[in-house]
C-alpha cells in the first residue's frame, strides 16, 4: 500500500513563495512523481512532474520559471517550490506517483489528499 501525504500549503500574498512537501510511504518503487492542482469549479490540471531517479522535470506553461519540482529519494519525498505566486495559483495542490511512463500529465497510480494554497491579491 502506498500513501502520499502533502503539507506546506497556506495563505500567502501575491508575489510570495511557498514550498510544498509530499511524503511517500509504503512500496515507494515509483517511476515518477508529479504535482497537480484543482481550483474550485475547474478540472484538475498538471503542474509539474519528474522521474523518481532524477532527470529533467516537466512543467505546465503557466508555472514555468516560477515553480520548481524536486525529490529526495532518501527521505521518500517530493517538493514543489513555488515563487512569484499569483491569485490564479489558488487551488488544492495534489501529489501523485506513477509506476511507469513519461506521460507526466496522465496515468498516475497513487494520489494524495491535497493541500490548500490560497494566494491573495
Amino acid at each position: 500500500q502506498v500513501q502520499l501525504v502533502e503539507s506546506g500549503g497556506g495563505l500567502v500574498q501575491g508575489g510570495g513563495s511557498l514550498r510544498l512537501s509530499c511524503a511517500a510511504s509504503g512500496r515507494t518503487s515509483f517511476y515518477g512523481v508529479g504535482w497537480f492542482r484543482q481550483a474550485p469549479g475547474k478540472e484538475r490540471e498538471f503542474v509539474a512532474g519528474i522521474r523518481w531517479s532524477g532527470g529533467s522535470p516537466s512543467y505546465a506553461d503557466s508555472v514555468k520559471g516560477r515553480f520548481t519540482i524536486s525529490r529526495d529519494n532518501a527521505k521518500n519525498s517530493v517538493y514543489l517550490q513555488m515563487n512569484s505566486l499569483k491569485p490564479e495559483d489558488t487551488a488544492v495542490y495534489i501529489c501523485a506517483a506513477k509506476k511507469f511512463g513519461d506521460s507526466w500529465r496522465k496515468e498516475y497510480d497513487y494520489w494524495g489528499q491535497g493541500t490548500q494554497v490560497t494566494v491573495s491579491s
